[in-house]
């Protein structure tokens, strides 16, 4: 069986939340060199929150954008790559920097119900013809057919790819495929991409599920290397497909030999993080974490269960009044005071999106 669905190696974007934003111009040339060498055809670098994002002092990266995609594009002869762009964060005029660096593609994030805000954006981008990938990111805030409309709003604004995006990676594969039939069934013309996270264990399954389905794009990473539990690991899903006897045209061999080499020397902590865990049960996502920290930390509360409390109320945001008032109910729960320990046991400050 031969997949038509293009691998997205995003190691050197979304895993750059693990190392503050740190991969230096030398180690995006070689990553990039030998990820083209194994035969990934798409590969994003750059900042882990995108163009611009450096312009946020305290997210301040290794390289500039210019330098990311100007070693990028020197290491790359066959293989497409691009960028992350967060309109407010990115201006119009940071895409029109990422065109003369030489990019392919581009790709434009955003809440679901902040759709509206991806209009320019996308106009601007196919404009220059780079090809644009629209991703919904906490995609599982909307149900299936509320998430299928902004969909196909997303394609009528010229999107070439729309992403299910399961960023607190909590999803399972059956609800994959609603999402995949749903967007289907409103405009068979829709082109789908799959980005998840690994924080319940279902990101190999998600991507595998998504490569059956024909999606046309699923993204990985090496060693599974991204924020908080994780990407898709490259290595796992592509010798799943060795498995079954789907040709995929990333190598198996060399991308192990990639990540044994090179990738294995970043990883600095091993072992399932409970509050990681709680995130994918939840679908909480983990930028919100900060704000769970301080105030389960003032009212000694388990910030595992203050993640599963907010998330019943609001899946999209943790707003801080919210926070707070979930505090105080669930303080007189923690009389043990276990919730000391567990600062201990997993690093909660993250600085993510």
């Amino acid at each position: 069986m031969k997949i038509k669905t293009q691998i997205l190696d995003c190691t050197l974007r979304d895993g750059s939340y693990l190392n503050n934003f740190q991969f230096t111009k030398k180690q995006t040339y070689e990553i990039c060199s030998k990820l083209e060498k194994a035969g990934v055809e798409l590969i994003e670098v750059g900042h882990g929150m995108g163009l611009g994002a450096s312009r946020i002092r305290k997210y301040k990266a290794k390289e500039t954008d210019l330098n990311y995609g100007k070693y990028a594009n020197m290491a790359l002869n066959k293989s497409d790559w691009g960028m992350f762009c967060i309109p407010g964060i990115a201006s119009l005029d940071d895409v029109k920097k990422l065109k003369d660096m030489g990019a392919n593609f581009i790709r434009i994030g955003s809440n679901v119900e902040n759709y509206k805000l991806l209009e320019p954006y996308i106009y601007l981008a196919k404009k220059l013809n780079m090809k644009v990938c629209t991703n919904f990111m906490k995609s599982y805030v909307f149900l299936p057919k509320k998430f299928s409309k902004i969909a196909n709003i997303a394609h009528n604004m010229g999107s070439d790819i729309v992403y299910v995006v399961d960023s607190a990676g909590g999803m399972i594969p059956s609800e994959l495929e609603n999402y995949y039939n749903s967007i289907k069934e409103i405009n068979k013309k829709i082109k789908v991409g799959f980005h998840g996270h690994n924080n319940l264990g279902f990101a190999v399954a998600n991507a595998y599920k998504a490569i059956k389905l024909n999606f046309d794009i699923v993204d990985a990473s090496l060693q599974g290397y991204g924020r908080s539990a994780g990407n898709t690991p490259v290595e796992l899903l592509v010798c799943a497909l060795k498995k079954e006897k789907i040709k995929c045209k990333v190598d198996y061999i060399k991308i192990l030999d990639l990540s044994e080499e090179i990738l294995v020397n970043f990883i600095t902590s091993k072992g399932i993080k409970s509050i990681d865990v709680v995130c994918g049960m939840s679908l909480f996502h983990s930028s919100y974490l900060p704000i769970i920290e301080k105030y389960s930390k003032k009212y000694k509360v388990d910030p595992r269960l203050l993640v599963y409390e907010v998330s019943k109320k609001n899946k999209s945001e943790a707003p801080e009044d919210l926070v707070k008032k979930l505090s105080v109910k669930l303080k007189n729960k923690n009389k043990s005071g276990s919730w000391k320990k567990i600062y201990n046991h997993f690093y909660i400050n993250e600085q993510s999106l």
